[in-house]
């Protein structure tokens, strides 16, 4: 039914109309710019398909912290509308703990706004715990 896999380096900009879907302020150019940044900062994005079409994405991030080690990192998780409900949300997270398991990651870890109800019912249903506060300071 659904299958998953990284999206190619030279189809990132694929992504956009998804990321747009988070933030309506950011045109085209400037997410383009970012993705780019973080390409070279080694972000990777897994896709969800369904018959071919793209219809779920879900950044990642392989990172080495100190009190965690190595995990990967789930980062704006998105699914086309008319798919939510369907389970793709929960096959796209055990597809990319197997891999993070594949790329010797111990852990995952990732961020959730606290005023994202859904998403927080879904983390807490898949096994994450909250054990603290995302916090931002623009400069």
């Amino acid at each position: 039914m659904y299958h998953f896999k990284i999206i190619e380096q030279e189809q990132i900009s694929s992504i956009i109309p998804f990321l747009k879907t988070l933030d309506k302020t950011l045109d085209d150019s400037t997410l383009q710019q970012r993705l780019n940044d973080m390409k070279s900062n080694n972000y990777e994005c897994v896709g969800a398909y369904y018959n071919n079409e793209l219809i779920g994405i879900c950044g990642l991030w392989i990172l080495n912290k100190y009190y965690i080690g190595r995990h990967i990192e789930p980062d704006n998780v998105i699914i086309k509308e008319k798919h939510r409900g369907s389970g793709v949300g929960e096959q796209m997270m055990n597809w990319i703990e197997e891999y993070g398991i594949s790329k010797g990651c111990v852990a995952s870890e990732l961020n959730c706004y606290v005023s994202n109800h859904k998403g927080v019912r879904f983390w807490i249903k898949q096994g994450y715990k909250i054990i603290g506060y995302h916090m931002q300071k623009k400069l």
